[in-house]
């Protein structure tokens, strides 16, 4: 739809939370500036809301703006800003504004990883753009880096931590020595995690940016089921102690990379709580904060690093987007769409290259070392350290702690399933998976 020239570029607002005031307050202060980026005006022409009426001082537009109709809001916009979140009504929103020829900027992680081949295509047919940088790591830009400056190289592997919240707990239970349910409570206290935080904790909210991150990074559909999703639930304060012990710290890492499965290319995406050794880039990052390691063929290795979180940070990413789509549409080109043409197979967990940091108790007594060195060879998994530590006095008990070179995930994970059955071990007491070394 051609723009004419000097008539402002209309923009909805869907949502007025935490993001969706910050954008709704950063537009207005300056406009000005985002005019002269865009080469016209950008007019707020309506917020949708539940509850229009609502007093919302924080927010300085003309209250006649709140609406609670976004079915018609999006229906006369040249652009809408999608930030209410979740899969619906988000979808159907998004859906019929790119059918009325509005391009779209979201920042929903769960919409694009479960459904975003259906917005892809809905926005070739309709000739219009989506961008989302905001849904992957608030003010942090790396999906256009990837999608757009890595787009001659050979991405290799994305690590990242992309949850400010889980990154806070751990960090706080290294520094303080607390356990995981009081740093949650802090956490929440401090605003950093919600009342109700699984989604974070569990790693679903991990997971969605980590397909986002793979689809771009390999040219391939991968959407949330395909990755493998652990939380941080079950990290204690000694599994915290024991990777200090190693110089490490612990991190929920989303992990994409690009594997071999039977001879050819295939993708791994997986998230989980790993040892980092505190030399890694990763291993500094503190607090709230997210950070994305990017691995390229010819690039070499690339960190990005800032807020991942938060109304003011994930609304940079936001208006970013909404200049780029806006200035599209006053020059009446496109930018990038979706890029799945490589249709490199996901595979499962067990594929994956890892190393496994294992502790366990043990029969204190001659023949117990050779007897677990026996299942990793059987498994053919090689030891990289050993060390044992006595129990108490007369105890007849010691514990081993294992940490093992590279190998796949579905050989480890055999090898502790060996170790568990051996009568020499009385308990597996902790697996943790090692990466970054």
């Amino acid at each position: 739809m051609a723009h004419e020239p000097g008539a402002p570029v209309r923009v909805a607002l869907l949502g007025c939370g935490v993001v969706g005031s910050s954008v709704a307050r950063l537009l207005t202060e300056h406009a000005d500036d985002l005019a002269a980026r865009v080469g016209a005006p950008l007019e707020l022409v309506g917020i949708a809301v539940r509850r229009p009426q609502r007093p919302r001082p924080d927010v300085p537009v003309d209250p006649s703006l709140f609406t609670a109709d976004a079915e018609e809001l999006v229906t006369r916009a040249d652009v809408v800003v999608e930030v209410i979140g979740g899969i619906d009504p988000a979808r159907g929103l998004i859906l019929r504004a790119m059918e009325h020829g509005a391009g779209v900027v979201s920042a929903n992680k769960a919409l694009v990883a479960e459904d975003g081949p259906t917005l892809f295509e809905a926005a070739a047919r309709n000739g219009v753009d989506l961008y989302y940088e905001a849904a992957v790591a608030g003010a942090i830009p790396i999906l256009r880096p990837v999608r757009e400056s890595l787009a001659g190289d050979r991405v290799r592997r994305v690590m990242g931590i992309v949850n400010g919240t889980t990154n806070f707990v751990l960090d706080k239970m290294d520094v303080s020595g607390a356990g995981f349910a009081e740093t949650v409570e802090e956490a929440q206290a401090l605003g950093y995690a919600e009342a109700d935080p699984t989604a974070d904790v569990e790693g679903f909210d991990a997971a969605a940016k980590a397909a986002i991150l793979a689809s771009l990074a390999f040219h391939t559909r991968v959407s949330s089921a395909h990755v493998h999703r652990e939380g941080i639930t079950e990290v204690s304060a000694a599994d915290i102690r024991a990777a200090r012990e190693n110089d490490c710290v612990v991190k929920l890492l989303a992990i994409c990379e690009r594997v071999t499965a039977s001879g050819s290319d295939a993708v791994s995406v997986r998230v989980h709580p790993a040892m980092v050794p505190r030399s890694h880039p990763l291993a500094s990052v503190r607090e709230a904060f997210n950070a994305v390691f990017v691995e390229a063929e010819a690039a070499g290795e690339l960190m990005f690093y800032g807020r991942g979180a938060g109304g003011d940070p994930t609304a940079s990413a936001v208006l970013g987007d909404l200049v780029a789509v806006a200035r599209q549409r006053v020059s009446g080109g496109h930018g990038p769409g979706e890029s799945a043409y490589a249709d490199l197979p996901v595979v499962d967990l067990g594929q994956a290259v890892t190393r496994y940091h294992i502790s366990l108790d043990v029969a204190d007594r001659p023949g117990v070392l050779a007897q677990v060195a026996a299942v990793f060879a059987e498994q053919g998994v090689s030891i990289e350290t050993v060390r044992q530590q006595a129990g108490p006095e007369d105890d007849g008990r010691a514990r081993l702690i294992v940490v093992t070179h590279r190998a796949t995930d579905a050989a480890l994970s055999a090898t502790v399933e060996d170790l568990a059955a051996l009568e020499s071990v009385d308990d597996v007491v902790s697996v943790m998976r090692v990466e970054g070394a």
